[in-house]
């Protein structure tokens, strides 16, 4: 079984096609095409059904999916081992982290360490912080940089390095944001809401706010995109609950007897893997730009 043939069948499962696969992979479409014929045979049996345009894994392919990831993966980690025989940090590192972050907090770090490591080839890739764990659980990145499931996960591995605390808005010029008094959930309860997808960890958290009080959260939009959220807030379409670093001059905190849980961001890793010394050493240099760092 070739490492190649291995890449061929993750790439074009993840991609749709041979066609977009031998784009990411800088191969023609029969190289492409080749090596997953060659992992067809070596297993004795299809792994994809052709549905429209696009491949879709069959069950063979399913089942061996994981199996094909934690190879590569395990391949990855052996090669980059021999490498940091030599104590050099350098080689890919393969990390994702979400929107919000990548533009809030990353920067500084993303600077330091390519200063520190100008050898680490950097992979980045955006996601949501739910898909985020997927991908390190699966073994396609090596760490996250997103935040945390409050629920935490057996599975994986966290460490906090930023508290962010969350705060009900309104826009600037709103009647509310000229009030003295408390508002109070009953009142937001009224009112339209444009919130992060109930399905996220910071949309759950405000979700169980309300339900601890007894309320049904209303929503009339909903949006994964916190700086999007920001915008519609500051132009009157509704309240929310954003992170206290994207108050701007065009949003207001509103006063409120109860809070919402602050959000964690930290990284995560997979306990089963052996890190890269390119990743020891983001890791280290995201401590230093966290909570507890002295220039904080």
């Amino acid at each position: 079984m070739q490492f190649a043939d291995l890449q061929a069948f993750v790439a074009v499962h993840e991609c749709g096609s041979v066609s977009a696969a031998a784009d990411t992979l800088h191969l023609t479409q029969p190289a492409v095409t080749r090596r997953l014929k060659s992992l067809e045979g070596t297993l004795g049996t299809p792994l994809f059904d052709r549905v429209g345009r696009k491949l879709c894994l069959n069950p063979s392919g399913q089942v061996f999916l994981d199996h094909a990831r934690r190879l590569l993966a395990a391949s990855t980690d052996a090669r980059q081992a021999v490498m940091d025989l030599g104590n050099r940090v350098s080689g890919p590192l393969r990390l994702v982290t979400s929107h919000h972050i990548g533009l809030h907090r990353l920067s500084p770090v993303l600077r330091d360490f390519t200063r520190q490591y100008p050898e680490v080839s950097l992979d980045i890739h955006f996601e949501d912080s739910e898909a985020a764990h997927d991908l390190v659980r699966e073994a396609s990145r090596e760490l996250a940089v997103v935040t945390l499931d409050p629920r935490g996960r057996e599975d994986l591995s966290y460490q906090p390095i930023w508290a962010d605390p969350l705060e009900f808005v309104i826009a600037a010029d709103h009647p509310w944001a000229l009030r003295s008094r408390p508002l109070t959930l009953d009142a937001l309860a009224a009112e339209p809401a444009i919130l992060p997808g109930l399905s996220t960890y910071t949309g759950r958290l405000i979700l169980a706010l309300f339900h601890q009080h007894g309320l049904t959260l209303p929503t009339t939009m909903a949006t994964n995109y916190l700086e999007t959220i920001g915008m519609l807030v500051a132009a009157g379409l509704g309240w929310s609950v954003l992170p206290r670093t994207l108050l701007q001059k065009d949003l207001a905190r509103l006063s409120l007897p109860v809070s919402v849980p602050a959000r964690t961001l930290g990284v995560v890793t997979h306990p089963a893997r052996t890190l890269s010394a390119a990743a020891q050493a983001f890791i280290h240099v995201v401590r230093q730009h966290g909570d507890a760092s002295p220039a904080n």
